[in-house]
């Protein structure tokens, strides 16, 4: 199986470092390590010891540039320069252009036509597809958007996705999932939709695997986050859609029968 086309890391861009990771370890379980020396500023997230992705600090003075606070997810691509191009061609534009990460590859950041922000990465090492059942293991991507309709086209041209299911949302409309074609055709990486009172600009939510949904629910609110929907059932599971105390919106799933931890 090919790695184009799948989720392979997620970052998160914070206020205070030392802060998310205490509260990611509380809520989900994760660790972090300092990647690339002592005084390197970024750490690597991981959950059984294997990376999931990482966290940085925004310095006060960075915050126009850079943006708020907030997750994002790299899909992995054969060529990053070129499919930036090619999400411009489509409608998006680049945040961040085809940048070299010396000993692990290249990236960019990208915009799809709704606003929705996005990373483009590849790894000198791509390996394997990420196991996305594992426990503390990001197993859903979901797109909140204000016309799924018109990203759906400009994803499944990018990255090669595939519709594999849509079910009714009421006044939201439909709920598309999607996954990869070298999976089979009942397995899906995530869903797009839109959502009946969007008041944020699209985004992606990232869904991590957790055993327990009450009490993961207990501990993010223990740890100073917020539930903002949830918990609720769905194909498969019970869901929570959660910020943490900076802002950052996440989700955790609970597969029916606990078997993620």
């Amino acid at each position: 199986m090919g790695i184009q086309g799948h989720f392979v890391w997620y970052d998160l861009l914070t206020r205070d470092q030392a802060g998310a990771v205490s509260f990611y370890a509380h809520a989900v379980g994760w660790a972090a390590e300092r990647w690339g020396g002592e005084n390197s500023p970024y750490l690597v997230w991981t959950a059984g010891g294997s990376q999931i992705g990482g966290v940085m600090g925004l310095p006060p003075e960075k915050e126009t540039e850079w943006g708020a606070p907030r997750w994002w997810a790299y899909v992995a691509v054969d060529d990053v320069d070129a499919t930036a191009e090619r999400a411009e061609e489509l409608g998006g534009r680049i945040r961040t252009p085809g940048t070299d990460i010396p000993g692990v590859g290249r990236y960019a950041i990208i915009v799809d036509p709704q606003g929705a922000e996005l990373g483009l990465l590849r790894s000198d090492d791509p390996g394997a597809p990420p196991d996305r059942m594992r426990p503390g293991a990001v197993g859903w991507h979901e797109l909140h958007t204000t016309n799924h309709e018109n990203a759906w086209p400009f994803y499944a041209d990018l990255f090669g996705w595939r519709k594999t299911g849509s079910m009714d949302m009421g006044p939201a409309g439909a709920y598309v999932t999607f996954g990869h074609t070298d999976e089979p055709a009942d397995v899906s990486l995530g869903g797009m939709f839109n959502p009946d009172a969007m008041t944020t600009p699209p985004f992606w939510l990232y869904y991590v695997n957790v055993q327990d949904i009450d009490q993961a629910v207990a501990r993010i609110r223990d740890a100073g986050g917020r539930i903002m929907n949830g918990p609720a059932e769905v194909p498969g599971g019970m869901v929570a859609s959660c910020m943490d105390p900076q802002g950052c919106r996440f989700a955790v799933f609970a597969p029916a029968g606990g078997q993620a931890n």
